[in-house]
């Protein structure tokens, strides 16, 4: 053994903790700030804003992932799942756990030093939705809608640093992508719904029980219709609307795979959000450059 072996042990715990080898939470909030970032500077971002929130997202969600596992350290080892998360295996400690949490939201915070007020204090309110977050899940019947409200706070975030203020288009797109998390959302709890009942925590897919796949399907429409108007708002052109169909096309594809409501074709739904996030990105993007 050498002397960088502990190191190196403990860094991977850390990797694990924040989820640095999971990179799809990331994305899923990356993709809508960016939407909204495009669009509130008309597809010319500056390219240091773009990395402060490219980098404030990796930050922020890695926190957010240190802190639930913190949360449901006695929850996590009764989920097959989650079984095997360095806190609640013993592997790390729910002080160290916290300590890592701190250090990348003080990252974070030094992030907002350029930027203005309205965006400071916007980041505030979402990070404290996003820290209490997995208590909710002990009360509240639908917690994916709390979390939505975590994940989307980087869409009025991206226009307050563009603009100074959230135009009426910033709420149409924080309302879409509300549905849209709760979609997403409601197909990872669906992964866990079993152990969820047994251990005594509350979600959206026990709430909707039988209707769960119903209800999805409800959220990506709401989803997909709320853009529609945003795309009038912006006066969208061809590109977009391509961007449009092609996440259209996945969420069909995520009705084909959670209507049997198999553990691992509901998780291979929630991944493939990305590539609906995605989607809709590169068409507002290629819409401004072909401006």
């Amino acid at each position: 053994m050498t002397a960088v072996d502990p190191i190196r042990r403990r860094l991977s715990l850390y990797v694990r903790l924040i989820r640095l080898d999971k990179p799809v939470g990331t994305l899923l909030l990356l993709w809508p700030t960016l939407t909204a970032l495009w669009i509130a500077t008309d597809g010319r971002p500056p390219a240091w804003l773009v990395g402060i929130f490219v980098l404030g997202t990796l930050l922020t969600r890695s926190a957010g992932c240190a802190i639930n596992d913190v949360a449901d350290r006695d929850f996590d080892g009764h989920v097959k799942r989650t079984a095997d998360r360095v806190v609640s295996s013993g592997a790390l400690s729910p002080l160290e756990a916290v300590a890592v949490a701190v250090v990348l939201l003080l990252l974070a915070a030094l992030l907002l030093i350029p930027l203005n007020a309205l965006t400071f204090w916007l980041a505030v309110v979402g990070v404290t939705v996003a820290t209490t977050y997995p208590f909710f899940k002990r009360f509240f019947p639908l917690p994916q809608a709390y979390l939505a409200i975590a994940f989307s706070f980087g869409i009025p975030m991206a226009f307050a640093a563009a603009l100074g203020h959230v135009p009426a288009i910033g709420w149409w797109l924080f309302a879409a992508n509300l549905f849209w998390v709760v979609a997403y959302d409601t197909e990872y709890a669906m992964v866990d719904r079993d152990d969820d009942i047994r251990i005594g925590l509350r979600s959206s897919a026990i709430l909707f029980g039988r209707a769960d796949v119903a209800a999805v399907m409800f959220c990506y429409g709401a989803h997909l219709s709320l853009l529609l108007v945003v795309g009038a708002a912006i006066g969208a052109r061809w590109p977009f609307y391509l961007g449009w169909a092609a996440a259209l096309g996945c969420v069909v594809y995520h009705y084909v795979l959670i209507r049997s409501r198999e553990r691992a074709d509901c998780f291979r739904a929630f991944r493939h959000n990305q590539w609906v996030g995605f989607a809709v990105f590169a068409g507002v993007a290629l819409d401004y450059a072909l401006r």
